[in-house]
């Protein structure tokens, strides 16, 4: 198994600029799987000082991707292209400012063929900022790395 610090984001993600929204794998086992972003102006989904709730969505399933592509890679399979089939119970405490460090974490609720079900948290510090549920539909489609 590689270590995650030697992976690079597009080893493990078929999203590239500007349409990435984590900065970091952190962590990833059977269950929980944590990524890290930093949220910058220059991020597509800023505005009026904020990150969207359209980039907190994108960044909680690219965390899904990140998941599924750290699998595949020490598995030695090919990075597939999910997509979200359903998002659920979203809650949006507030929306992040410049500068805040983001941890997403996603638990592993159920995987059925090629269906996942997680439980996502957004946290700025100690404070949650966002909850979520999501399902996730991986493709057999390839990403174009």
């Amino acid at each position: 198994m590689r270590n995650i610090d030697d992976i690079t984001l597009y080893e493990l993600l078929p999203q590239r600029p500007p349409f990435v929204m984590i900065d970091r794998l952190i962590s990833s086992d059977a269950t929980f799987t944590v990524t890290q972003l930093q949220v910058r102006a220059d991020n597509l989904f800023f505005a009026e000082g904020r990150l969207t709730a359209s980039g907190l969505v994108e960044n909680i399933a690219q965390t899904c991707a990140a998941r599924m592509g750290y699998i595949n890679l020490n598995s030695g399979k090919t990075v597939k292209i999910g997509v979200i089939g359903a998002i659920s119970n979203l809650e949006i405490k507030r929306m992040p400012s410049e500068g805040e460090l983001l941890t997403t974490t996603i638990e592993l609720l159920e995987e059925v063929f090629q269906m996942t079900l997680v439980k996502a948290t957004i946290t700025s510090g100690d404070e949650e900022i966002v909850s979520a549920n999501m399902k996730i539909a991986l493709t057999d489609i390839d990403s174009q790395m």
